[in-house]
C-alpha cells in the first residue's frame, strides 16, 4: 500500500509550490513534502518581477509573497536607472509559515532520505515509504552534460541604525570594484531600517569565503552612509549559469526519477531566478491526473526540456559574457543592456524576448572584441 500517491523529496522551493499548489487544485491527492531540515525552504530569499507570472500565478503565490515594490534601481559607473514595474520577494520564513498551515501533516521536516527511487524513498532510518512517484528536488547536481559558470553571493538582512531612503531595490549596483568576474550589490529594502544586503558574482568558480563575503557588506553599507546596528541573519548560495549542454543527455545520464527545480535545470539561463519556473512547473502538475511514476518523469523531464529549447538565446548571451569579455569588461557589457528599452529588459527577466528585441540585444558595436564575441557564439562547442 503507498504512503502517499505523490512524495517530494527536499523543501526547498519548488518542491513547496508543487505541495501548496496541489492541495488546492486536487485536494484529494495524497502529498507528502520531506524535508532533512528543522525548516522548509532553507535560508533564502526569492525574488521575481511581476511580468515574470501570469495574473492568475501572481494570485495564487500571494500568500507566500512578503515583499512587493513598484519600482527597482540599476546603478553602472556610467549609467544610474531607475525602472517602473512591480518586484517581489518571498523569505524561507514566509515560506514555512504558510507550508505547515496549508500542508499540516503532510510536510515531515527533520527527515533525512537515504535513498531515492521513482515509485518509493527509504528514509535514513531504513524506513521505506511507497508512492505511485516522487520528484527529487534537492538542487542543482553536477553533470558532464551542462557547461556551468555560476552566480554566487552572500547576503545579510541587517538592521539599521538609522532610515536607509531607499524607495525600492537596487536588483544591481556595479559600481564597486570588479573582483572575481562580474560583482555587482543588490540591496532590498524591507522596511524603512531594514535591509538585505547581498555581494553576488557571475564567477567561473562556486567558492565563497563567507566572512571575506561578509566584510565587503560591511564596507559597502558604510560607504552607502548606512550604519549597521545588528544581523539579523545571513544567507548565501551559489546558482549554475549555463553555457550550453545537452539536456536530452542531462536526462538520460539519470535513473529516471522526476525532478524539480535547479535539479531540473528548470532556471533562467541568464539571471538564474528559478522562482517564475517553479511556478510554471507547479501548474503543469496542478493538471496532471496520471500520478503514475512514469507519467510524473515525463511531464517534469518534458517541462525542463521546453524551457532549454525556448531559452537557447540567453545561454548564447551567457556565452559572450563569460567568454568573450575578460571579467574587468564583464561590466560593460550588463551597463549596455541596461540602457535600452525598459519592456525589452522586462522581458528579458520573463525570458520571453521577441526576435526584434534579440536582434537589437546582439546589433551595434558590442563592449568586447569582435573576434571573441564571433568565437563565444559561432565557434563554441560545449566539452572542447
Amino acid at each position: 500500500m503507498s504512503a502517499a500517491d505523490l512524495i517530494l523529496v527536499g523543501g526547498g522551493l519548488a518542491n513547496t509550490l508543487i505541495a501548496l499548489r496541489l492541495v488546492d487544485a486536487q485536494p484529494e491527492l495524497n502529498v507528502l513534502l520531506l524535508e532533512q531540515d528543522v525548516r522548509i525552504g532553507g535560508n533564502h530569499t526569492w525574488s521575481f518581477h511581476g511580468t515574470d507570472l501570469s495574473a492568475i500565478q501572481r494570485q495564487w503565490l500571494a500568500p507566500v509573497t512578503q515583499y512587493s515594490w513598484d519600482r527597482y534601481e540599476v546603478r553602472f559607473p556610467n549609467r544610474r536607472r531607475s525602472l517602473e514595474g512591480s518586484y517581489h520577494s518571498i523569505t524561507s520564513e514566509r515560506l514555512h509559515e504558510e507550508a505547515l498551515r496549508r500542508l499540516g501533516d503532510r510536510v515531515r521536516t527533520a527527515t533525512a532520505v537515504r535513498e531515492v527511487q521513482p515509485d518509493h524513498v527509504v528514509l535514513a532510518d531504513g524506513t521505506r515509504l511507497a508512492a505511485q512517484a516522487v520528484i527529487d528536488g534537492r538542487g542543482p547536481r553536477s553533470s558532464p552534460h551542462l557547461d556551468v559558470r555560476f552566480q554566487k553571493f552572500v547576503g545579510q538582512v541587517v538592521a539599521l541604525d538609522a532610515p536607509h531612503a531607499l524607495a525600492g531595490p537596487v536588483i544591481m549596483d556595479a559600481t564597486v570594484a570588479q573582483d572575481d568576474g562580474y560583482r555587482f550589490f543588490y540591496t532590498l529594502p524591507l522596511d524603512a531600517q531594514t535591509l538585505l544586503i547581498e555581494d553576488t558574482r557571475y564567477s567561473d568558480s562556486a567558492g565563497i569565503t563567507q566572512q571575506q563575503y561578509a566584510a565587503e557588506i560591511e564596507r559597502y553599507a558604510g560607504e552607502q552612509g548606512w550604519r549597521i546596528g545588528r544581523i539579523v541573519r545571513e544567507e548565501s548560495g551559489v546558482l549554475p549559469i549555463t553555457l550550453g549542454g545537452d539536456i536530452g543527455a542531462y536526462w538520460d545520464s539519470g535513473p529516471r526519477i522526476a525532478r524539480s527545480g535547479l535539479q531540473a535545470a528548470l532556471f533562467h539561463p541568464a539571471t538564474g531566478y528559478s522562482l517564475p519556473c517553479a511556478v510554471r512547473l507547479a501548474d503543469e502538475l496542478a493538471q496532471l491526473r496520471d500520478w503514475s511514476a512514469a507519467s510524473v518523469y515525463a511531464r517534469t523531464r518534458a517541462e525542463s526540456e521546453r524551457l532549454w529549447n525556448a531559452t537557447a538565446f540567453y545561454r548564447i548571451l551567457n556565452r559572450m559574457l563569460f567568454l568573450a569579455a575578460a571579467a574587468p569588461e564583464r561590466r560593460h557589457v550588463l551597463e549596455r543592456f541596461y540602457g535600452l528599452n525598459a519592456g525589452l529588459i522586462a522581458r528579458f527577466y520573463a525570458g520571453s524576448n521577441t526576435l526584434p528585441d534579440k536582434l537589437r540585444i546582439l546589433l551595434g558595436k558590442p563592449p568586447v572584441k569582435l573576434t571573441r564575441a564571433y568565437a563565444a557564439v559561432f565557434d563554441y562547442k560545449h566539452g572542447r
